[in-house]
């Protein structure tokens, strides 16, 4: 079959290329919007819900006339469903506007049985407050969770006298934001269409002279991606102002809401309750956004700064692809890609399900391992996208260029840093030394010793050896731990009778290396054996009886015949 033409590969690599860059843009820019959206939407639900944990934290003394107040709060707020205020003393409920909460379940009430995760919710909370300021951590004092029905329940902590007393529980279902969408069909389409009908015609003037043809595809397809890339890098500052002016708009509501349950507080017999709306815009640690002035400005540069450097660096990852792509197929190589898979076929089938079970459960968690690397994930925000927790180099940074191995203390003595990077590595390269040697060195011994001619009870002696190897791995972890107990292990039993003292096992490196060694080493060895005994009995015997006529002793056998067999 005849080569197709350099203008059609170039221009089967372009669409190819376009269609991915410019698909992978779309969906880029489409989830950006979604989350954009979905995140100003949770944040404007915690205002609401620092709303209510406020007006609740001010009535804590006058709690009859939070009723009250919660339903002006919540007729004069269009976006809250439904507020409820639980406390953990008592484990009551101590107000509510939710239509699950009438009659027999009316307020004020102990929580119900089937309550329970909500009094758990509060007692999280109350760690994390309790943690953060004891440890100076970071996690998240304020719970998001997103409902079926599209509603958003926001928890935020009540506190009082510096203490978390109980929590403040909003479902919020506001209005959708008019935040700028991402890049539309339409203009997807056009940056498809556009550059593939440039291409030919290029193609017509250039004909067949490659170069060329390379430089302008390559050129349409950059240019395609730097349209794209200068329409995200608008949206992105457009929606974050628009985020802003709806928090704004948001905070004025949420302040009238709050003045119209101060007033229903007061005509209860309460009095006015103080409060100050900036406060309430926060994130999820409960520290305040500033919403004037300097500050606000910059913080708000800040935030699209790092949006836009996201973005950026998705359009440069997606550009590497598209012009790989574009290389890979105008230059010939899925044609020839094609050929071999066409050829080789069957071969191709054979190893087909091997081969994509090595990408899900080696390539994929390896890779993304990987990319993990170059975040700051953690427990508390596994759920934010990789884009926002990246940090590059950071961790490798942080990681090789910290040398404080050893410490000494105030009173002389050597402190090791086991946490280290470079204690973990040594550590690692001192397992794999000792653990191959002994695995290969013991598997080989024991093979020699199966292989000799004339051995009684061999089949036996093969059975008890391959023993280890075929009890279940976690079985045997089991059975080793128990026997390096302090007390009660039968290895300690033995250094007592030799007149020894009992040894901690697991309480110094040292000696926790070698329980793991022998562990690893009664598990390695079977497999090393049943190798090395195939490979020797493959090597032929011939060979060593030449060996044995010209007077080569056992020695120079293994090592001039068996050894150099083996490797």
């Amino acid at each position: 079959m005849a080569p197709a033409p350099q203008r059609t590969r170039f221009a089967a690599g372009l669409a190819a290329a376009l269609a991915v860059g410019v698909g992978l843009a779309w969906a880029l820019l489409r989830g950006e919007a979604r989350s954009t959206r979905a995140e100003a939407g949770e944040r404007l639900a915690v205002i609401s819900a620092q709303a209510v944990a406020h007006l609740a934290l001010e009535l804590r003394d006058r709690p009859e006339a939070l009723p009250a107040a919660l339903a002006a709060f919540q007729r004069t707020s269009p976006g809250v469903r439904a507020v409820r205020v639980v406390s953990l003393a008592g484990a009551r409920l101590e107000a509510s506007t939710s239509p699950g909460d009438t009659g027999e379940r009316a307020a004020p009430r102990r929580l119900a049985r089937d309550e329970k995760p909500v009094y758990d919710q509060a007692q999280r909370l109350r760690s994390a407050v309790t943690q953060n300021r004891e440890e100076k951590s970071a996690r998240p004092e304020i719970e998001i969770e997103r409902l079926a029905s599209g509603a958003v329940s926001v928890a935020a902590p009540v506190e009082t006298e510096g203490r978390v007393s109980g929590e403040a529980v909003v479902e919020w279902d506001g209005p959708p934001l008019g935040l700028p969408r991402g890049l539309g069909a339409g203009p997807a389409l056009a940056l498809f269409a556009v550059p593939l009908a440039a291409f030919w015609i290029l193609a017509l003037v250039a004909r067949e002279r490659r170069a060329i043809l390379a430089a302008g595809a390559a050129a349409l397809l950059l240019g395609a991606l730097a349209v794209a890339y200068t329409a995200s890098a608008s949206r992105v500052s457009l929606a974050a102002r628009a985020e802003e002016s709806a928090v704004r708009e948001h905070l004025r509501a949420q302040e009238a809401a709050f003045r119209a349950g101060a007033a229903a507080a007061v005509a209860a017999g309460a009095p006015a309750p103080a409060f100050d709306a900036a406060s309430w815009d926060t994130d999820l640690l409960r520290r305040p956004r500033a919403q004037a002035g300097p500050e606000a400005e910059s913080r708000l540069a800040a935030e699209i700064a790092r949006t836009e450097r996201n973005v950026r660096r998705s359009f440069l990852g997606i550009g590497i692809l598209s012009l790989a792509i574009l290389l890979f197929v105008g230059l010939g190589g899925a044609a020839r890609t094609g050929r071999a898979l066409r050829v080789h076929r069957q071969a191709y089938l054979y190893i087909t399900p091997a081969m994509v079970g090595m990408l899900l459960l080696v390539f994929f968690p390896f890779l993304y391992g990987i990319a993990l690397s170059f975040t700051d994930q953690n427990i508390y925000n596994t759920n934010r996208p990789l884009l926002d927790i990246w940090l590059g180099l950071d961790n490798y940074a942080a990681i090789l260029g910290d040398l404080h191995l050893v410490r000494r203390t105030t009173e002389g003595v050597l402190v090791f840093n086991y946490g280290n990077f470079y204690w973990t590595l040594l550590f690692t390269v001192v397992w794999t030394v000792t653990n191959v040697t002994w695995g290969v060195s013991a598997g080989l011994a024991l093979a020699l010793i199966l292989d000799t001619k004339g051995l009684a009870f061999r089949p036996i002696y093969r059975v008890l050896l391959i023993l280890p190897w075929a009890v279940p791995n976690y079985i045997t972890a089991l059975v080793w731990r128990g026997m390096f107990h302090q007390q009660f292990g039968v290895v300690n039993q033995m250094v007592e009778m030799l007149g020894g003292t009992p040894v901690a096992w697991f309480d110094r490196p040292f000696t926790s290396f070698l329980t793991a060694f022998a562990t690893n080493g009664w598990l390695s060895f079977p497999f090393m054996m049943v190798v090395s005994l195939g490979a020797l009995q493959s090597i032929p015997a011939d060979i060593y009886e030449a060996a044995r006529v010209d007077g080569a002793t056992r020695w120079q056998q293994f090592r001039a015949i068996t050894l150099p067999s083996l490797k």
